[in-house]
């Protein structure tokens, strides 16, 4: 092959790369067709084809160059700049955008322009909590949020069946198995109003688990009976108001990693 031969032909297509490519069930998902599970399905079941051929799970497609078809008629994702939000979560509201069963959830609370993006929780709270919760379209903002490399500390205001004994305090931050399931408080500490509300703390967690502050309280006799995410980084709640929800400009998104 002579070295000409390696310099692209005018008005030819640049090579693409894996970078350029989406997997197959999330490029047919951002063409807003159903859910990334759905797609799996479609795919499994012979329905969807790529350049002619039917494609298979774990295939990559690309929109610039791929010819992807659902049942014959051609799809391709749409192209939206990615949005973060910030909510203060109500508590009664669920963190899930496909849980049939959930009578209330948070994407509820998004104002109408924002149900044009395939949006998700970057870390989530449970029902019965409340406090920041980050609404993103963003898999990378997501995905450094939430990894414990990250170390984003946040913060969680709890209220307790009965005051905290000092000696749990050692032994919620040792941790202990749950069901199987390592659990551990990263850092308890004693809240603001502590004396006057003794069965008020602070919890710092840099990771989380499904439920783990309530579940790792539940093992020492304490039940959690108000969960309160307070800050995020250096994001703190003091900036909305309950069911409040607003886009997140750039240096609000660099305080979370602050």
């Amino acid at each position: 092959m002579t070295k000409d031969s390696n310099k692209s032909n005018k008005g030819e297509k640049p090579e693409t790369t894996k970078a350029d490519s989406l997997r197959l069930q999330k490029f047919i998902a951002e063409a807003g067709l159903c859910s990334r599970r759905k797609a799996e399905e479609w795919i499994t079941e012979g329905q969807v084809t790529v350049n002619g051929k039917v494609a298979q799970l774990g295939m990559r497609a690309n929109p610039n160059d791929d010819n992807v078809r659902v049942n014959g008629r051609q799809v391709r994702p749409r192209i939206l700049e990615k949005v973060s939000l910030i909510m203060h979560k109500p508590r009664g509201f669920a963190c899930t955008n496909d849980d049939p069963h959930a009578e209330r959830i948070v994407f509820d609370l998004l104002p109408k322009p924002y149900a044009k993006h395939r949006l998700f929780c970057a870390g989530r709270l449970d029902k019965d909590s409340e406090g920041l919760l980050v609404i993103t379209d963003d898999g990378a903002l997501a995905h450094r949020l939430t990894h414990p490399s990250s170390e984003v500390t946040k913060v969680y205001a709890l209220k307790l069946s009965r005051p905290l004994e000092p000696d749990h305090v050692p032994l919620l931050e040792k941790g202990r198995k749950v069901e199987g399931e390592f659990l551990r408080i990263d850092k308890v500490l004693p809240a603001k109003s502590n004396k006057r509300l003794p069965k008020r703390v602070e919890v710092e967690m840099g990771h989380g688990k499904k439920r783990e502050i309530r579940r790792l309280f539940a093992t020492f006799g304490y039940t959690v009976e108000r969960l309160q995410r307070v800050n995020i980084g250096r994001f703190s709640i003091r900036n909305l108001s309950l069911g409040q929800v607003r886009e997140l400009t750039q240096a609000e998104i660099d305080l979370l990693f602050a």
